[in-house]
């Protein structure tokens, strides 16, 4: 299978404390290693003001992470974002491999 360069971004509530958003971040990292991915980079963006309201939130804390797999790793993490309280809104994009570098990227899947 082809390895492949991807970017999820996804936003936690904002009434989360900084250890349970640690916690979080650590949790959806070792999913993704477990499910064999590699070069896993979080990044915590922080608190931030949402475009729209969602699920009554106006703020959220973005996380950014950047890993390599065959894609089969997307699919389990999401459906755990899905089920989870703490997650309000995620995506995950392939990157494409002559623009991984430039950052321009296609969309693999969006859900509420």
């Amino acid at each position: 299978m082809t390895i492949r360069s991807y970017e999820m971004m996804y936003v936690l509530r904002p009434d989360l404390s900084e250890d349970q958003v640690n916690e979080a971040t650590r949790k959806y990292q070792e999913m993704l290693a477990n499910l064999g991915a590699s070069s896993i980079q979080s990044k915590i963006w922080g608190r931030r003001r949402l475009a729209y309201e969602i699920q009554r939130f106006q703020d959220g804390i973005y996380v950014l992470v950047h890993y390599q797999g065959d894609g089969s790793q997307t699919a389990p993490v999401e459906r755990a974002m899905r089920l989870s309280e703490e997650v309000i809104r995620y995506i995950t994009l392939k990157l494409d491999e002559d623009k991984a570098e430039s950052e321009e990227s296609e969309p693999v899947a969006v859900e509420a």
